[in-house]
């Protein structure tokens, strides 16, 4: 007879996935048994997860947030439907899908939502995540499901490494559970509430590392100096910062920083300062020129439906919260921004946007 097959112990391989190539070779990321059983028991309580819900499954098995969409209703008794290929292409045939099958629970990236709404769907519970969720987009949300969460988390910490429901501001929330999130200087030091700095990750959901790169691996997951001994911390190289209420408000990439006449701008910041805007449903920054001395920035902007923002008026909504040095020069109104394969905003094709 066979021996019965081990079972998986917390240090065990659970998955390998890789993230997106847009910047260059792309990495897999090893994601252990213990890192994914985390997320889910601490989602499990975060959304009250039950038998009675049912999920649908609409994310590419190749983006980490789909491994919630099946996993977590196996282990807390829920159904699962599997919406066809391509039906975010077409969302009024899937709202009726959902509504024929009882769905409660979705989970979509800003950009997927933007393409699901117009058809009618509508539930229980919207997750958000991936991107920063705009709040005219988390207001329209509201409208439709009884309950709206905004997530966050890179696929290094293992899919979600916070939850809110989202106010005014939009923030994403507070740490799961087993997980701590720390807004730290360059030399790693916690910097004051309200002040920003990269957002870095320790606890539960700290995957192994980049599979074959002991080099990245390294230069990422580096040695958490808050947590126990032998912890380790994910820099995410995301900006963020602690509000006075607990919250983290995320406010885009570190390497989304550039030097304009000696001023430090944060390309991420200004293109959330732009979505709070009522007119606005997308914004992105680009930094534009022809030379070292000719650099100036350039928004594109996705107007929301049945509204043309003035550039004027952009312009004043921005002098508001910003220094002068991140008001753009340039607005253009656009109908739409790329996505890449897994419905995120590809910065790639956004930055080609500019030579058309």
């Amino acid at each position: 007879c066979r021996a019965r097959p081990r079972p998986p112990s917390a240090g065990d391989l659970a998955y390998v996935i890789y993230t997106s190539g847009s910047t260059g070779r792309p990495k897999g990321v090893e994601v252990e048994h213990g890192n994914l059983a985390n997320l889910l028991l601490a989602m499990r309580d975060r959304l009250g997860a039950g038998p009675g819900d049912t999920w649908l499954a609409l994310t590419s098995p190749a983006f980490d947030i789909s491994a919630l969409e099946l996993y977590l209703p196996l282990i807390t008794g829920g159904r699962v439907v599997v919406a066809p290929r391509g039906a975010v292409r077409g969302p009024e045939a899937l709202a009726r899908l959902a509504a024929e099958e009882g769905v409660t629970h979705v989970q979509a990236t800003p950009s997927v939502w933007r393409l699901l709404l117009p058809g009618g769907l509508s539930g229980t519970t919207a997750l958000a995540g991936g991107e920063a969720l705009p709040p005219r987009l988390a207001a329209e949300l509201r409208t439709r499901f009884e309950r709206v969460v905004n997530v966050y988390g890179p696929t290094e910490t293992t899919i979600w490494s916070t939850a809110g429901e989202p106010g005014e501001p939009v923030t994403i929330g507070r740490p799961i559970a087993n997980t701590q999130v720390y807004i730290l200087d360059a030399r790693l030091r916690p910097v004051p509430v309200g002040v920003t700095g990269e957002l870095c990750v320790g606890g539960a959901g700290v995957a192994r590392g980049y599979r074959g790169r002991p080099g990245h691996t390294a230069e990422r997951f580096v040695p958490d100096p808050y947590g126990p001994p032998g912890a380790r911390m994910y820099r995410t190289g995301d900006l963020a910062r602690y509000r006075a209420d607990g919250e983290i408000e995320f406010l885009g990439r570190a390497d989304g920083q550039v030097k304009l006449l000696g001023h430090r701008v944060e390309l991420g910041e200004i293109e959330a300062r732009l979505r709070e805007h009522p007119r606005v449903a997308e914004a992105a920054v680009i930094v534009r020129g022809e030379g070292p001395d000719d650099h100036r920035l350039v928004a594109y902007v996705v107007p929301a439906p049945g509204e043309a923002p003035e550039s004027a008026a952009l312009a004043s909504h921005l002098s508001r919260t910003l220094p002068p040095a991140m008001s753009p020069t340039a607005y253009v109104l656009l109908d739409g921004l790329p996505l890449n394969p897994v419905g995120k905003l590809d910065r790639v094709q956004r930055e080609a946007v500019q030579q058309d």
